[in-house]
């Protein structure tokens, strides 16, 4: 396993981060197909004796139960000081709103609920877990510094946003003195790689550490064409997600196949490495914990120590013809040129 530094923070983390959004009660929150808190346990001392230390969850997950049986697993396995925590908090919801809650106080609620869960004093890395357009970025912002000054989170980290919004959100907090994010956490994968176009070139320029979600695409980057599991076949978000460009990703899928059967690898080893190489010194892979990291008994998690050769991306990319259709580069294009325009519409003479 390689470790490096979580962007700005002075964490020091494994390249692989374990998602436990695979962890959890199935008869509570959005999922039919999490594990139980056995085979929770089980996966997490597996992945710390493979080197991971960096564990991914959130107050989301199962109704807190994900939350739950990370905690208690790392109670019992692990030294506080030798792993890093990562949860993350919804928005404020519309009875939050009607009962007149503020952002701040919603936020107290929410850290205080998931460090009840996690049976910890603090969290390394605390998430804006998507954003709240109902709630003003100052109260946000105000919440989450005040809580890292009272040392519940270590650092913040921000998810599911487009990059204009993380460069506002931190140059307001730099303006005002307040706490920054360090981490950028996005739907990145070998399928779906828009990341690539703005917020990955602002991340690396702000040194942010990008820690991507769905690197396997729900599961899809790790099976053999047609192969199947109970959350492909159960997980309707993740159809919402990639159904529609099925074809299309079928073909890149095949090629991870086809270039890990070639080198004598699991598919999921290379879709990993893929992803670690295209922007290799500030991601970090949050891989999902329901397949094959632990049922296989896999003697290693050599995904950083796997050459790459430049053919096999090369091979790979040719299939998604960048991942971005003709008709999206033309309007692109037109985008583009009408902003330009316009401004030069707006200016205004001397």
């Amino acid at each position: 396993m390689n470790y490096t530094k979580l962007g700005n923070a002075d964490l020091e983390v494994s390249r692989i981060c374990l998602g436990c959004m695979g962890f959890g009660n199935a008869s509570t929150g959005q999922h039919s197909w999490t594990v139980d808190e056995p085979s929770s346990a089980e996966i997490i001392k597996k992945s710390i004796d493979l080197g991971v230390n960096f564990f991914d969850t959130a107050i989301a997950y199962q109704s807190g139960t994900s939350e739950q049986f990370l905690g208690r697993t790392l109670k019992k396995i692990a030294k506080r000081e030798d792993v890093v925590v990562a949860t993350k908090f919804l928005p404020r919801t519309t009875d939050d709103i009607a009962k007149n809650i503020s952002g701040q106080q919603h936020i107290e609620s929410m850290i205080n609920q998931s460090l009840k869960n996690l049976e910890m004093d603090y969290v390394d890395l605390y998430i804006y877990h998507m954003w709240d357009f109902n709630t003003p970025l100052e109260e946000i912002m105000n919440g989450l510094h005040r809580i890292v000054n009272s040392g519940k989170a270590r650092y913040i980290g921000i998810s599911n946003c487009f990059a204009w919004q993380l460069a506002k959100i931190n140059t307001y907090a730099e303006k005002e003195g307040l706490t920054k994010f360090i981490s950028m956490q996005g739907h990145y994968n070998l399928i779906y790689r828009e990341e690539e176009r703005e917020m990955a070139p602002y991340c690396q320029d702000e040194n942010i550490a990008l820690t991507p979600y769905s690197a396997l695409a729900s599961g899809r980057l790790a099976k053999i064409p047609g192969e199947t599991s109970k959350r492909l076949q159960e997980d309707q978000y993740a159809k919402i997600k990639y159904d529609a460009s099925k074809i299309q990703d079928d073909i890149i899928i095949a090629r991870v196949a086809e270039i890990a059967g070639n080198r004598n690898i699991k598919t999921l080893r290379e879709a990993i490495h893929r992803n670690l190489q295209k922007l290799i010194g500030f991601l970090f892979n949050n891989i999902g914990n329901t397949g094959q990291l632990c049922s296989e008994k896999q003697s290693s998690l050599p995904f950083c120590q796997i050459k790459s050769f430049q053919v096999s991306i090369a091979f790979m990319r040719s299939g998604c013809n960048n991942s971005i259709p003709l008709i999206f580069q033309v309007f692109d294009c037109i985008q583009r040129i009408a902003f330009i325009l316009g401004v030069f519409m707006h200016i205004q003479p001397l």
